[in-house]
């Protein structure tokens, strides 16, 4: 009999032989054996695949790895990652989450159980109150405000923040919206409500979509995004606004 996860997690890396955090890994999996970690090696020029491979010999069914021979950028490695675990596991929920851990593996769990009913996507938000820890670097949450608010007026939806790292989704929802390759490598994630927009409608995102504010966040300070994609991100918005304004 094939085992049943209640999610799956899938983590894109890049060289992250000295950063990736296996101690929090081997944490999380003792008290979780219902869950599933996809650790996708996207081409590292270290010994990242290796570092994989140790995780997976402590947890050989809870861990999967895959390995591009080639760099081929977060986007099409998330991708990658959702499509091995939809042909190889049974599984209610998928995720994806950053190899740095700002959002945690709990958390990320813990925001999956708003999927139910007709909730089909869920995804932490970097919402700063009183009553949690979001600590991000002033420069990167001034630019990010720029970028989001100029996303949100493209969606013509109302998303405080669509470029957090932590989403999950029902796995009959990601199977459709992970099927074709994506234009941008890092603004995929706008693709993704584009994608969600074209099959729900407008009207009942907010019925089958929650956008969480995180209990935690915390910047790494080592993003794998150069600082001179910000001015090529323009042109990507703009692509991906000219590509999907015809289906939405």
């Amino acid at each position: 009999m094939i085992k049943q996860f209640q999610l799956c997690i899938v983590i894109p890396c890049y060289n992250e032989e000295k950063r990736l955090e296996t101690k929090r890994i081997d944490t999380f999996l003792k008290s979780h054996e219902n869950v599933l970690l996809c650790l996708v090696n996207d081409g590292s020029s270290d010994d990242t695949l290796n570092v994989l491979q140790g995780v997976k010999s402590k947890f050989p069914e809870n861990i999967t790895v895959v390995d591009t021979v080639n760099n081929v950028g977060k986007a099409e490695a998330v991708r990658l990652g959702f499509s091995h675990c939809d042909n190889q596991f049974n599984y209610d929920k998928i995720a994806y989450l950053d190899a740095d851990f700002a959002t945690t593996l709990e958390e990320c769990l813990e925001i999956s159980n708003c999927i139910k009913n007709e909730v089909v996507f869920a995804f932490g938000s970097r919402i700063a109150k009183i009553d949690n820890h979001i600590q991000r670097k002033q420069s990167r949450f001034l630019i990010g405000r720029v970028i989001a608010t100029f996303i949100s007026k493209q969606l013509n939806l109302v998303v405080y923040d669509t470029q957090c790292g932590c989403k999950i989704f029902h796995h009959k929802l990601a199977s459709q919206i992970f099927a074709e390759k994506f234009i941008s490598k890092w603004l995929f994630d706008v693709e993704l409500f584009h994608r969600i927009i074209k099959i729900y409608g407008r009207d009942k995102m907010g019925t089958i979509a929650r956008e969480i504010p995180l209990k935690s966040w915390i910047d790494q300070g080592d993003s794998r995004v150069k600082l001179s994609y910000f001015f090529k991100l323009w042109y990507d918005l703009y692509v991906i606004g000219k590509t999907y304004k015809s289906v939405n």
